[in-house]
């Protein structure tokens, strides 16, 4: 299956910064990471899972996450980074973001995370919200 950006129904843009770049002149890896995480919380904001992170509160915490890079990002450039939910579970549920070059109008890396449904005042895990469900299931 060829991955496409029309395939992500919400979108953040990120500008890639000259400082982005290390040694090796591109896009450093860890910045990669930063723009899932951007675009994590935006997708949050469009589902309405609160990103409170308050005592009391349940919401979203990362569980685990992986990249793979596929194409290296270069200054000058901007990132369109898609995001989907691609599995619901019981405990949390998974999302993709698609991270592509719009100067070379391609795909450069994907980055998957489970989102783990967590009591920031018991500090554990819980099952996932039905509220939650319901909200990703529309996506």
């Amino acid at each position: 299956m060829k991955i496409s950006l029309e395939s992500y129904k919400i979108k953040e843009r990120y500008p890639v910064h000259w400082g982005d770049m290390d040694a090796a002149n591109h896009v450093n890896n860890l910045i990669y990471l930063r723009w899932a995480e951007s675009a994590r919380i935006g997708f949050m904001r469009a589902t309405e899972i609160s990103t409170s992170f308050s005592t009391g509160d349940v919401g979203p915490i990362l569980g685990w996450q992986e990249c793979k890079y596929i194409f290296p990002i270069t200054f000058p450039d901007t990132i369109i980074v898609g995001v989907r939910c691609f599995e619901i579970l019981e405990d949390r549920f998974k999302l993709e973001c698609g991270i592509f070059s719009e100067k070379h109008n391609r795909l450069a890396a994907i980055s998957k995370q489970d989102i783990i449904p967590y009591d920031y005042g018991a500090l554990k895990k819980v099952a996932l919200p039905q509220k939650w469900r319901e909200k990703l299931e529309k996506l």
